[in-house]
């Protein structure tokens, strides 16, 4: 049994790497091997773990699935500026512009999610995003004249798509979207629809705070994923099949000024970086769903966060505040959620 670690983090880490794994001399043939890939996709390292007949099917198969997630980085990036995301923002302010199926499908769920947590998740976020990347290097918190600003250009309702016409419209000008928080959890879901169209049935794919399984290895009842730091030990491992679980909240990603500590996660209301230590698991169908319920429920919290999987069929969660913990908020210490 091999091990894959589910950090607080947006990283994962593999126990027990191993670049391939060969069928043992004297197996027959129609056995299936394990063999692992890493590149580097979206700014993480991206890996690929598959069962196949033999290291041909494997590198074919892997190489299309990689191939499929740096196609959708071209799309969905906002680093890079002739990305299909940056070639949108920069007609912030103008007419409908026509999008590929591929990120309208983002957009689409991202405004989805929008709607159902009261804006809790927001891919217009990124005026405030980038405030507080800057701040994570100054450590000196926005002024209000610059949170004012960027908070002016921040909100779910300012994204318009028109599915008829597949189109998206940014209403305001000089608005800028995030796909962060989503387009990793998609782009396992797509790499994976790549290995089983190559003939590979057993696959797990992850890309920072997220993992994407198909079936389970051989003789295998699933996937089994350590979590680190659990609600309890009985919630340290996962065994999971044909399904997406996502990881949102890192406290080495926080900053302290003053004295406080805030998160890379932005609450999209107050313009802040989030100051409560929390860690959310998502388990979910697929990741288009898992990646984004992540950043929601690491601002809804429990009882809010309840409420929003309720809309959500197939969905488990589990909400863990991280030492220290939040004033007034050991309550909301939660096993794995089941709405």
């Amino acid at each position: 049994m091999r091990f894959f670690t589910l950090q607080n983090t947006l990283s994962l880490v593999f126990l027990s790497l191993l670049s391939v794994c060969v069928t043992p001399i004297g197996a027959q043939s129609t056995e299936l091997s394990r063999y692992e890939y890493t590149q580097i996709q979206m700014g993480v390292q991206a890996r690929i773990v598959v069962y196949a007949k033999d290291r041909g099917q494997a590198e074919s198969a892997v190489s299309a699935a990689f191939h499929r997630i740096a196609q959708l980085e071209q799309i969905m990036s906002d680093y890079r500026p002739t990305s299909e995301l940056m070639r949108l923002c920069k007609k912030a302010g103008g007419q409908p512009v026509p999008i590929s199926p591929e990120l309208f499908t983002v957009l689409e769920r991202a405004q989805e999610v929008s709607e159902r947590s009261n804006g809790a998740f927001d891919v217009t976020v990124s005026p405030l995003v980038r405030l507080w990347r800057a701040t994570r290097k100054s450590k000196v918190l926005p002024t209000t004249a610059e949170l004012k600003t960027a908070k002016s250009l921040v909100g779910w309702r300012f994204l318009k798509l028109d599915k008829t016409h597949q189109t998206a419209q940014l209403l305001r000008p000089n608005m800028l979207l995030d796909l962060g928080g989503i387009a990793k959890g998609y782009a396992g879901d797509e790499a994976q629809a790549v290995l089983k169209a190559h003939g590979i049935e057993s696959a797990l794919v992850e890309a920072g705070g997220d993992i994407v399984v198909s079936n389970a290895p051989p003789k295998e009842a699933g996937w089994r994923i350590e979590v680190e730091n659990p609600t309890d030990e009985a919630q340290r491992y996962l065994l999971l099949k044909n399904c997406a679980v996502s990881s949102s909240g890192e406290t080495a990603q926080f900053v302290e000024i003053d004295g406080q500590y805030y998160s890379h996660i932005v609450d999209p209301k107050t313009g802040y970086g989030l100051s409560n230590h929390v860690a959310v698991t998502v388990i979910a169908p697929n990741g288009l769903t898992s990646d984004p319920l992540t950043k929601a429920l690491s601002i809804l919290g429990r009882r809010r966060g309840l409420q929003l999987l309720k809309r959500y069929p197939g969905t488990s969660a589990s909400i863990r505040y991280v030492a220290p913990p939040p004033p007034n908020l050991e309550s909301e210490l939660t096993p794995m959620l089941q709405p």
